[in-house]
């Protein structure tokens, strides 16, 4: 089955295709940060291997068999009544091994519809939906994974559908805590588009990341290169005053994260995000867009944890997620 998933992939990719390059596209909702721990480290990371089963999201190698049995709820307070809920559970099945389960839903509430005359159709519930399933195979210090997604979204009355797929990889050092991810994410095809005159385009990403924590240091540290496919155009508004600079245009691919653990059930998170604060910037300053922290603390079978965002000038967006080691709860050990 995995040879079989992965092999659909690549042809996904070999047949190009990819998505537009600069601009926006459909389906931005992906790039939302699915979890409070990722939207703690700035909101972009494929390193971080961790007891979270929520990393297959954006990297489908960070999840290990070790992960059995352990699910997740969690929700993203993003801007004014707009909100996200996210689900996932990594389950080991005999043959198989294990498989995760995910649902990453926005909901934008009642949005106002018009035709192409400006006339009013009414007001029409909008929301979009991402089902993964994800697996992933390890070989020596080496991990592999792939997630098979489909897409749905309805925006004031207009649908579309993708399938889309995610490739991810990861080396694991056999001696010092170091990983190292790269992932090939949201290639796949357009099913149903969302008007007949306009073809929607995928948002296709190549991101790279390390995660490394120093012998005697308490902090682990993680640099994540994202949007490589749109090398110096991360940010290009004609209708703009200023340009990125060279030295910007850099940082504008980079996002920055660090987990500080005070104590092996309390750990302090916080990250840098450089485009998003200066997508966000405004005359009377940064408002602290861009920065981004949270907590986590693990509580016998459980991990909570609690995330500080700005996806808009002066207004925090806080997210929860409650992961659980059903193992512990009401599961019995075994595999079906």
């Amino acid at each position: 089955m995995y040879r079989f998933m992965l092999g659909i992939a690549l042809i996904a990719l070999s047949e190009g295709s990819w998505a537009q390059m600069g601009g926006r596209s459909s389906y931005e909702f992906l790039s939302l940060p699915t979890h409070a721990r990722l939207g703690a480290l700035g909101g972009v990371n494929v390193s971080h291997a961790d007891r979270d089963p929520n990393f297959f999201f954006s990297n489908p190698a960070l999840v290990s068999d070790s992960l059995s049995g352990w699910a997740s709820a969690g929700y993203l307070f993003y801007v004014a009544d707009v909100g996200q809920a996210t689900f996932a559970y990594t389950h080991s099945f005999d043959k198989l091994g294990a498989i995760s389960f995910g649902v990453q839903h926005i909901n934008y509430g009642a949005v106002e519809g018009f035709d192409e005359t400006g006339l009013s159709l009414g007001t029409f519930q909008s929301g979009e939906t991402a089902l993964v399933i994800s697996k992933s195979h390890q070989v020596s210090n080496f991990r592999l994974g792939i997630n098979l997604k489909g897409v749905f979204s309805n925006l004031a009355g207009f649908r579309s559908s993708a399938l889309l797929f995610d490739i991810g990889g990861l080396f694991i050092h056999p001696e010092q805590d170091l990983t190292v991810g790269l992932t090939i994410r949201n290639a796949g095809f357009v099913l149903q588009q969302y008007t007949a005159t306009e073809d929607s385009t995928l948002p296709f990403d190549v991101q790279a990341g390390i995660t490394f924590k120093p012998e005697h240091m308490p902090v682990r540290f993680s640099f994540t290169a994202y949007k490589l496919t749109q090398p110096g155009k991360v940010y290009d508004d004609p209708n703009a005053e200023e340009q990125l600079k060279s030295l910007n245009k850099v940082l504008g691919h980079v996002n920055f994260g660090a987990e500080i653990l005070l104590h092996r059930n309390i750990h302090v998170l916080a990250g840098y995000n450089f485009l998003r604060q200066y997508e966000l910037r405004s005359d009377a300053g940064g408002g602290g867009t861009g920065f981004t922290f949270g907590i986590s603390a693990k509580i016998k079978a459980f991990d909570l944890v609690i995330s500080q965002s700005r996806y808009s000038v002066g207004n925090a967006n806080y997210a929860v997620t409650l992961n659980a080691n059903l193992n512990n709860m009401i599961l019995k050990k075994k595999t079906i």
